[in-house]
């Protein structure tokens, strides 16, 4: 068996770490910064924080807050049109996931060439993006440290699925102090999202043993975290322990790659602009239900990992286990019950289950599926 094991080249992480983070910053000798955020955290005065952080090493910056949730081809053209106008040698992603997506699609465009189209699928580019330093705001998608960049494609209404090495940030920033303010929905969200990083990599062909440790252990703390850092949003402990666990779940499935409920969540987010998270979230116990049959023994093991009693059981039963924890921690923090909550219809299942068949993060499903089964799985979620 071989593996490529794929993380930036420098990662800090803790409460308190932003200072040091901008210290590592200034060394890299940048002198004018795009900062990538949306309109939430721009308005908080966040983003506003950063540029001052960033002053204070000597590097200049400009402000794009047009992330959108689900960051569209066009929202990485504007900023890309920003970044090529004030002459940026470097980008920093502020937020989560829509953050981090747009600004590594204006990265890679920065030095490739074209439109973000051109990346979709698998190592698509032939040169390094533009320095991209991720600074973290929440607990989840792991964005500031894969190689894997989302962007919707509002002319096919599908999320494009952009796995590329080039992709990789220089530098990753989690911070649990830029976390706190994190409504309850998406801390549930995000961490929900994080959960499903770390099965879906763990059940994955491509799994490892590096990966293995990272996924089993990832799962083990959001269990253990997840509740708390919805209920109680100022507990830095909790907080904390959630930043390393869908830190952890980034490591794996950067490098074992996902499955089913990716590639069926992203036609959901694309078709009808719904919060990928809460997606995830929502299909993860279908998806497992299906990928039972081929791969009980480790799903008992997730199981285990999130704190059900296994002993005396099979893997069947174990892997019923498994399905019966992740419907438990998704209610308990209050996600949605079902896809027609969030306001899906039945009639599109054709369509979104042709493109799901398409997305590159379906490959690596231990289970393969045909578009009847896929279907299956939609309407089961509902």
């Amino acid at each position: 068996m071989t593996s490529t094991f794929f993380i930036p080249a420098v990662n800090i992480m803790g409460t308190g770490c932003l200072d040091e983070a901008m210290t590592a910053i200034g060394n890299y000798g940048f002198t004018k910064a795009l900062i990538v955020t949306d309109q939430g955290l721009a308005k908080a005065g966040v983003a506003t924080l950063i540029a001052e952080k960033l002053a204070g090493q000597g590097i200049e910056s400009v402000l794009f807050d047009g992330a959108r949730p689900n960051p569209s081809i066009a929202n990485v053209e504007a900023g890309l049109a920003m970044l090529q106008a004030h002459h940026c040698d470097c980008v920093i992603s502020l937020g989560g996931g829509s953050p981090h997506d747009c600004a590594k699609g204006i990265a890679l465009c920065a030095t490739n060439g074209g439109t973000i189209a051109d990346y979709e699928g698998v190592d698509q580019s032939s040169k390094p993006q533009l320095p991209l330093i991720a600074i973290n705001t929440t607990a989840g998608t792991a964005s500031e440290m894969t190689r894997f960049c989302i962007i919707t494609d509002e002319a096919r209404h599908v999320k494009m699925a952009i796995v590329d090495r080039n992709v990789t940030p220089l530098l990753s920033v989690n911070d649990p102090a830029l976390m706190v303010a994190m409504p309850m929905g998406l801390t549930a969200a995000t961490g929900m999202d994080a959960l499903t990083h770390a099965i879906e990599a763990y059940v994955s062909t491509a799994a490892n043993p590096i990966t293995d440790a990272c996924a089993l252990k990832a799962i083990e703390m959001i269990s253990r975290n997840l509740r708390q850092a919805v209920r109680e949003g100022s507990d830095l402990v909790a907080r904390e322990n959630m930043a390393y666990a869908q830190f952890l779940a980034g490591m794996a499935f950067n490098n074992a790659s996902l499955g089913f409920v990716h590639a069926m969540a992203h036609q959901l987010g694309g078709f009808y602009d719904l919060p990928h998270g809460v997606c995830n979230a929502v299909l993860l116990p279908h998806v497992q239900s299906f990928n039972a049959m081929v791969c009980a023994e480790r799903l008992a093991v997730v199981a285990h990992a999130m704190g059900a009693d296994t002993r005396g059981m099979g893997p069947e039963e174990g892997a019923q286990a498994a399905i019966a924890a992740i419907r438990t921690l998704a209610r308990e923090v209050e996600i949605p019950n079902g896809l027609r909550d969030l306001g899906a219809k039945l009639h599109d299942i054709p369509v979104l289950a042709a493109n799901a068949l398409k997305d590159a993060c379906g490959l690596t499903n231990p289970r393969a599926a045909d578009q009847r089964q896929i279907e299956e799985i939609f309407r089961n979620a509902f």
